[in-house]
Order: structure tokens, then sequence, then C-alpha cells
């Protein structure tokens, strides 16, 4: 798997979103990747193509299994008190499976900067070096304060934001951000009678 430097926003993202599937952070509808069939469609739906599911092998449950221990270790990562050790974090990430920076060619017929994945490294490693990549651009080029806890008071969620104002609330904005703007909506209903 090749990982550009500069595509640091969407293993941010797909690092989000892995965290937001755990039941500790969907407490009313439980684990969002009960099998591997979930995980693939996770990966499908983020448009991300390990090296390790080449020639359309499925995700077993070894791979679903490591990817709950990958989840609870980027969650780690999110919450993490320093920026020093966001950073031990998420480079650990990156070494788990990463052979190191190599310039190669763009679809503009450019050079870019990517990590590359080990041959034969499992999925779990690979969304390792993935999602370690797009929280270490985050760090490098936003800072710390946009690893974040949701706003919602009734969610346990973490996130990486990576808006251009830096100005997100939420995990999951069109769940948790929805379910607070509604309740105000009835708090203000209430109040007003109507």
């Amino acid at each position: 798997m090749r990982i550009p430097f500069g595509d640091y926003p969407r293993g941010a993202h797909v690092a989000t979103a892995l965290v937001s599937t755990s039941p500790v952070v969907r407490r009313r509808t439980g684990e969002a990747l009960p099998d591997p069939v979930a995980l693939a469609r996770f990966l499908a739906e983020h448009g991300v193509h390990p090296d390790a599911l080449a020639g359309g092998r499925p995700p077993t449950g070894t791979d679903l299994d490591q990817t709950y221990a990958l989840r609870r270790e980027i969650r780690d990562i999110l919450a993490s008190g320093t920026e020093e050790e966001a950073v031990a974090g998420a480079n650990a990430l990156v070494t788990r499976a990463g052979t190191g920076p190599v310039l190669a060619p763009d679809a503009d017929g450019g050079w870019r900067w990517c990590v590359t994945t080990a041959p034969g490294a499992t999925l779990a490693d690979e969304l390792a070096v993935f999602t370690g990549t797009g929280l270490l651009g985050v760090l490098r080029a936003l800072g710390h304060d946009r690893f974040r806890r949701c706003a919602s008071p009734v969610c346990d969620g973490l996130f990486a934001d990576t808006s251009r104002a830096g100005r997100r609330r939420y995990c999951m904005p069109e769940r948790c951000g929805n379910r607070v703007n509604v309740a105000n909506h009835r708090a203000r209903r209430t109040r007003t009678g109507r």
C-alpha cells in the first residue's frame, strides 16, 4: 500500500471513522464492525484498498480482531494529553509496517513523497500505517489541539479535526451534531410552549 504524505486528511478521516465504529462511541447501537463483512464494507466506503486484501481476499476474523486492537490504539492517540505522546503513538503505528518514505510518480506525471507498507503486512498493520501517517500529518500541519473529544454530552467519541476553519465540534456531525440540534430545538419549543 502506498500512502502519500500530502493525503493526511484522508488518513485522519479513516482514523476518526474507525474510532467511531466502537461500541464505546455507539452506546445506543453497539459495535458497527460486528463481523469481517462489516469491516470489508467499512474499507470500501472509505476507499481503502490494502495490499493485504489483494486479489479479492475478504477480511478474516483475525483481521477483525487486529483491527479492534488498532482502533483502541488510535483512540488512545486521539486522547493523548500531550503532543509528544500523540507523536510517539502515531510514529509507532507508522513504523509497524511502514518501509519509509519513497518518491513515487503521481497521476500528473510528477513525483510525490509516500510511505509504503512492507510486503506481506497484515490488514491491521497497513491500516496502522495509513491512519498513523494521517495523524502525524494533522499533528505537523494543524497541531495537537485538533485532536478533540466530541462536544455531544451523550457521546464519548474522539476525532481529528482536519477542517479548514478548525471549528468541528462532533465526531460524527451528521449523528452527534444532529442529535444535539434536535434536543436544543425541543428544549426551545418546551420553553416557549409551542
